[in-house]
């Protein structure tokens, strides 16, 4: 496990792979019940995957507090409110925030009727089991920001094409960018939320959590089972992931380098060169996939798609370039957005020295039904705008 800051982390277990099923010896009901809070944040057009997330809902109710933050529309809403009744707390993100990133409207909502201390956010396909939340909840007690680790489970060709990416953060960054985080709620409220106007939210809510000082620490061996999306989606989403490394100008620099590279070695009739380059990405991978006991969970198989992924971006790396330059950004839910992420010392800058006519909301303060009340944010609203940027 590696982390950021003083406080020591708990060993734990792994987890393993399966749902959620009985309750364990910390539940959501009960005396001895774990007190920790479950945000998912989700937006469907459609309800194919509706049976298979009550169920994981219904067992994961057991075991956390879940409030459901829905975008969806109207008669989509109106089935998922009868069909988790009793589940979650059911309800759309609050009309007062403006910022474009719908996820976060999403988190920023579900926070504000967080009542834990502890609490995991989730997207949608994220499908923790018990051992899971618990050791999440446990971590919570010694740090700010818990960064557990995803696999997709199961792995159709694309989902084994992307798990190569994981391979390859966790070999060479020493983790990947998960679809889901512990977080401690005074932590938040301190921080105000995060920036809701940029597209690679997760990693604007970890430096977010560093520039005030947060600790975070990344478990290797928390393993936190994820859904793949469809073939269609999964090609929807290569540029847009591309535009995330503009918020990481040395990695995108070394994307950016990989087609004229390869194009040179291939001119200059060296293709030794290029083999060369897809066995060190291969290495790197199967690096990433040894630690932490990762080959219990990652297929050795999936390390091969390490040069195919590296390629894929690198390519995608010079769309996402002409769409940021040419383009203004990437379109996101019917708007365009232009930041990736901000730095961590532009946002540690903007929270000590706000700029002219920031707005200092007042602190957390419960509204009714467990809601907060607050004044309207201006749009552009966000960590780099406002003092604070949503009233939590």
């Amino acid at each position: 496990m590696t982390t950021h800051g003083r406080r020591p982390p708990e060993p734990g277990p792994v987890t393993s792979p399966g749902p959620v099923t009985a309750p364990g010896p910390a539940t959501a009901s009960g005396p001895g019940a774990a007190r920790i809070d479950y945000v998912l944040p989700l937006r469907w057009d459609d309800d194919a995957g509706l049976a298979e997330l009550t169920g994981y809902l219904r067992g994961l109710s057991r075991h956390a507090r879940i409030v459901v933050v829905d975008g969806s529309p109207s008669p989509l809403f109106e089935r998922h409110a009868r069909l988790w009744r009793g589940i979650a707390e059911h309800v759309r993100p609050d009309d007062d925030l403006t910022v474009a990133n719908g996820k976060v409207a999403g988190v920023l909502t579900g926070m504000r009727r967080a009542r834990s201390e502890h609490v995991v956010i989730a997207d949608d396909d994220v499908r923790y089991d018990a051992g899971g939340l618990a050791r999440v909840h446990a971590l919570l007690g010694h740090a700010d920001l818990v960064r557990p680790q995803n696999h997709f489970h199961p792995l159709p060709w694309h989902a084994r094409w992307d798990s190569a990416r994981t391979l390859l953060n966790r070999g060479l960054l020493g983790a990947d960018y998960p679809g889901t985080f512990g977080v401690r709620r005074s932590t938040f409220e301190k921080m105000g939320g995060y920036d809701g106007d940029v597209l690679f939210e997760n990693l604007e809510l970890i430096r977010t959590v560093r520039a005030h000082g947060g600790r975070e620490v990344r478990p290797l061996d928390l393993y936190v089972r994820r859904l793949p999306p469809g073939a269609r989606r999964f090609w929807s989403q290569r540029v847009r992931q591309a535009y995330d490394d503009l918020a990481q100008p040395v990695r995108m620099a070394a994307f950016l380098a990989v087609l004229p590279c390869v194009g040179a070695a291939l001119w200059r009739r060296r293709p030794e060169l290029v083999a060369a380059g897809a066995v060190a990405a291969v290495g790197l991978a199967e690096i990433g996939r040894r630690r932490a006991g990762g080959r219990r969970i990652f297929p050795a198989a999936t390390s091969l798609f390490a040069p195919v992924w590296v390629l894929e971006r690198a390519t995608c790396s010079w769309a996402a370039l002409a769409a940021r330059f040419a383009r203004g950004g990437v379109p996101y839910a019917g708007r365009r957005l232009r930041v990736a992420a901000h730095s961590t010392r532009q946002i540690r800058r903007r929270a000590l020295c706000p700029p002219p006519g920031a707005v200092n909301v007042r602190p957390f303060r419960a509204g009714p039904s467990g809601a907060t009340a607050g004044p309207r944010q201006p749009d552009g609203s966000g960590s780099l705008v406002a003092w604070k940027p949503v009233a939590l």
